[in-house]
């Protein structure tokens, strides 16, 4: 009867510590009855964005291998649609998804935006240096994960284009994925150095060679 009372009171325990740890996600369309959030409503919609945020948090959890441990520190996360220029942007675990980007794309839409949540839930869960990191590496890492998880777009940069490593965004997520083919992990592993700062050596204690070498090295294997 101990031994009972001992694994209910452990399952219970079990189940708080989850429910502490659980995270939380609320999506809101602030435009609504505008161009962009009429579309956002008949094209893409509340419940199906909450499902993107969930499942972009277990695959940017598995792509950078981190256990519950390892992880920031994120009980909710929020997404607005509202009116506003560009595209999107991440600030304190909150997503904000231009309206009058939804209006004015021209594709298909549900897609396109499943991919920004991807890369800007990136944002969320990522190291960056406590500050010290490259801002191009930052968003290279997050168009990497939008990248392996299916999401890139069909006007990305192909392999081997563009100017130098930390140009940001596709060009450095397809460095990035270049990397990670040298070494498996090598993205996770670059990202859990970052927790606590960033230095370039990180690509020589990981891959062997200075980041300078990589990109050239990456630059002949695509015909420069």
């Amino acid at each position: 009867m101990a031994l009972l009372s001992l694994f209910i009171a452990s399952l219970l325990a079990s189940a708080t510590l989850d429910t502490a740890r659980a995270v939380e996600y609320e999506v809101s369309n602030n435009a609504a009855g505008t161009p962009g959030g009429t579309r956002f409503d008949n094209e893409i919609g509340l419940d199906y964005s909450k499902q993107v945020l969930e499942a972009a948090s277990s695959f940017i959890w598995s792509t950078f291998e981190q256990s519950e441990g390892d992880r920031k520190d994120v009980q909710l996360i929020t997404l607005v649609i509202e009116t506003m220029d560009g595209v999107a942007y991440t600030s304190n675990n909150g997503i904000h998804v231009s309206a009058n980007y939804i209006a004015s794309y021209s594709g298909d839409v549900k897609t396109e935006i499943t991919g920004v949540l991807y890369h800007e839930m990136t944002h969320v869960w990522q190291w960056n240096g406590n500050g010290a990191a490259p801002g191009g590496l930052i968003e290279g890492i997050a168009d990497y994960v939008r990248l392996k998880a299916g999401y890139a777009p069909s006007h990305w940069v192909k392999p081997g284009q563009g100017d130098r490593w930390d140009q940001g965004y596709d060009v450095t997520a397809r460095f990035l994925d270049y990397c990670d083919s040298l070494k498996s992990g090598f993205v996770a592993q670059l990202n859990a150095k970052m927790k606590n700062g960033y230095s370039d050596d990180f690509f020589v204690e990981l891959l062997g060679k200075t980041v300078d070498q990589l990109w050239n090295d990456y630059k002949a294997k695509y015909g420069g």
